[in-house]
């Protein structure tokens, strides 16, 4: 897979909360195409992190600068997380963010909005370019559904969806806004055994179908282990560590800030 250009680029970025410092120095690239986990302990920073680089939160220095899908470079503090949606960065959450009262085809079909390309007058009296806009999303709506195994429940309303489908489902919505980075928080949390070895072949399978790169929060080592090909430690707002799954693993100082040897040894 070719790294010919920077995704990504964050350059010593911080941020303080009533004087406390929470991210300090967090530097890291990444290149188009690649696969990357952000992993340490519990409260260190890691969510914070993803904040920053989706717009979310404003760095108290640094910066990050994101190239979007026709190689245009933008700085992330400059816009808005709905801006930086539409140039192609896409995030899930750690707490589901779905819109629970709607069905989990509207859910798609929301994100789909952004690319439409009829007018309200098109909506109003349901000239052809609207229909041919709704057949269109609802054949990408299927499509994603149908990839995340979840397209026979379209018609129910997303509360009622098993948490592990929520999750999925939740990523869908991502992918439907047309994203050429995307961070997920979390994603197999709440997930049994065989939903998350499921969820590890779906990513690795969405990296490449949608020419993805993918930046992802996960306390589940072997999900983390079997698809990253390179790993970010941060423990207490610094990060204490880069490198493969291999050398992280046997890195010292991160079995004993966050894998501990029996996770090691497992």
């Amino acid at each position: 897979m070719s790294k010919a250009y920077l995704r990504l680029d964050v350059r010593d970025l911080f941020i303080e909360f009533g004087g406390l410092k929470v991210i300090s120095g967090f530097s890291c690239e990444l290149y188009h195409g690649e696969l990357v986990g952000l992993i340490g302990p519990n409260g260190a920073g890691k969510t914070t992190v993803f904040n920053m680089l989706s717009g979310i939160y404003t760095p108290t220095g640094g910066e990050i600068e994101f190239r979007d899908h026709d190689g245009v470079n933008y700085l992330v503090k400059n816009l808005i997380p709905s801006r930086l949606n539409n140039l192609g960065l896409a995030r899930t959450f750690q707490n589901i963010r779905l819109f629970s009262n709607l069905t989990v085809e509207e859910n798609i079909l929301i994100a789909l909005h952004s690319s439409r390309k009829s007018d309200p007058i098109d909506a109003l009296f349901r000239l052809k370019r609207f229909r041919v806009d709704e057949q269109r999303m609802i054949a990408q709506s299927d499509k994603l559904l149908s990839l995340f195994k979840i397209d026979k429940k379209k018609h129910e309303l997303a509360r009622n969806l098993p948490y592990g489908e929520q999750r999925k489902l939740e990523i869908a919505r991502a992918l439907a806004s047309n994203p050429c980075l995307l961070l997920l928080d979390e994603p197999a949390a709440g997930m049994n055994p065989q939903e998350t070895e499921d969820l590890m072949n779906i990513i690795s399978f969405i990296r490449k179908e949608f020419d993805l790169t993918i930046l992802l929060i996960e306390h589940d080592m072997k999900l983390v282990m079997g698809i990253c090909e390179r790993l970010i430690v941060l423990d207490y707002g610094r990060i204490i560590a880069t490198g493969s799954p291999d050398e992280i693993k046997n890195n010292p100082a991160v079995i004993k800030a966050y894998l501990g040897t029996e996770a090691v040894n497992g």
